[in-house]
């Protein structure tokens, strides 16, 4: 079993920055891609930015230049760098990775329950 931890959400003025952070743990081989996705009100869930295990980075057009992800790879860990926020990106973040597990041949995604992020003045 896996599980996904979010952390880092808030409520943050228009302009300001928050750093997300995303804790794989249970029983991990090895980890590939991992990602941050967004769900606002009424929306569909959509991708922020991945990171493939090598550190190749793909965001979407809204959040380019002004969001960062970086892992960690020793710690099974995922970061989310927001920086200058808007209203538009306030929604529930999720952490997403495909995970290989100790003992099983195949690799699952797996999804965090989300931090919620609220930019507001």
């Amino acid at each position: 079993q896996v599980q996904l931890v979010e952390s880092g959400g808030g409520l943050v003025q228009p302009g300001g920055s928050l750093r997300l952070s995303c804790a794989a743990s249970g029983s991990i081989f090895s980890i590939n891609d991992m990602g941050w996705y967004r769900q606002a009100p009424g929306k569909e869930r959509e991708l922020v930015a991945r990171i493939s295990r090598g550190g190749t980075t793909n965001y979407a057009d809204p959040v380019k230049g002004r969001f960062t992800i970086s892992r960690d790879n020793a710690k099974n860990t995922v970061y989310l760098q927001t920086n200058s926020l808007k209203p538009d990106d306030t929604a529930v973040y999720y952490c997403n990775a495909y995970v290989y597990s100790r003992g099983i041949s195949y690799g699952m995604d797996y999804w965090g329950r989300g931090t919620l992020v609220t930019v507001s003045s």
